[in-house]
């Protein structure tokens, strides 16, 4: 068998779960393939493609008051997959096209006041090249915040039981050095309460 992928262990979502659950919320985690067990008490929603991701989020949307869409889902699939192996027999050119941008669609289709939370995994020049992509994802998303991480650095993101990010909205940023991913959870979590509590006060 042969798939394109990448190294994403799950790890960071499943943390971020696992973080909700213990300060009361009700999650719904939709999954692609890991050997993660899901936190106990939430409801996880198995999937295998993009395409299946992008439907069973959105299925889902109409109960979310909060999506965070920590997944490492790939950009790109094979434009036809092959129903019988591929034999070797010289160049072969692969023909690739973009899967659905799941963040996008969920800033389409929300309801008033849902809160989108957005990841860049990036392998940035340095530190501005970072928050100069990030926001301007978080701007093309049309998301609430995004949460940029440079997978590039050894021992952290992909792969890995730690991270660091940077917490991004339109009026600030917030530094986490590098740290456990359950701990990371947390303090994202933090943000998005005060995202939560201001949207509610300005509403």
């Amino acid at each position: 068998m042969r798939f394109i992928g990448n190294r994403s262990s799950g790890r960071m979502g499943y943390a971020l779960a696992e973080a909700a659950i213990a300060r009361g919320a009700r999650v719904i985690l939709i999954s692609a393939p890991t050997a993660l067990a899901a936190p106990a008490g939430c409801e996880r929603i198995d999937v295998t493609t993009a395409s299946e991701m992008h439907s069973a989020v959105l299925a889902r949307l109409p109960q979310a008051t909060i999506v965070i869409k920590a997944a490492a889902v790939s950009d790109f699939r094979p434009a036809a997959v092959a129903a019988q192996k591929l034999k070797r027999s010289g160049p072969l050119t692969l023909s690739l096209e973009p899967t659905e941008d799941i963040a996008q669609s969920v800033a389409a289709r929300r309801n008033p006041g849902t809160l989108l939370i957005a990841f860049a995994a990036e392998t940035p020049i340095d530190a501005q090249d970072l928050i100069r992509t990030a926001r301007e994802k978080l701007q093309r998303k049309g998301a609430d915040a995004i949460v940029a991480n440079d997978v590039s650095q050894p021992g952290l993101g992909f792969d890995s039981e730690s991270n660091a990010a940077t917490f991004i909205t339109a009026a600030r940023e917030t530094v986490f050095p590098a740290q456990s991913k359950l701990s990371l959870a947390h303090r994202i979590l933090d943000q998005v309460a005060h995202l939560r509590t201001s949207a509610l006060a300005s509403a």
